[in-house]
């Protein structure tokens, strides 16, 4: 194996992680700047309020983009163990 399919094989892996996590981040990004709003014009200073949307925020994206970043994870798989071979020897 070279270094150059090392590399280009972790690029890969990291852009594979930030794609599949991008939803749940975006969406808890989305729903913890409504909620800070929220306590911002209401002064209202409660912590559990920040974390309990987020949380339901997440889980949500992960029932509804689940089976798409389950498809991304196991294209990335497939595609590693499919051009595995070609490298080692």
């Amino acid at each position: 194996m070279s270094t150059d399919f090392i590399i280009g094989l972790a690029s890969e892996a990291v852009f594979v992680v930030l794609k599949a996590s991008a939803p749940m981040l975006i969406l808890a990004l989305v729903v913890g700047l409504i909620v800070s709003i929220f306590q911002a014009t209401t002064q209202i200073q409660e912590q559990t309020l920040a974390f309990v949307p987020k949380i339901v925020a997440v889980f949500v994206s992960i029932i509804i983009f689940g089976p798409w970043i389950l498809n991304t994870v196991i294209d990335f798989t497939y595609n590693l163990l499919n051009n595995l071979h070609n490298y080692i020897g």
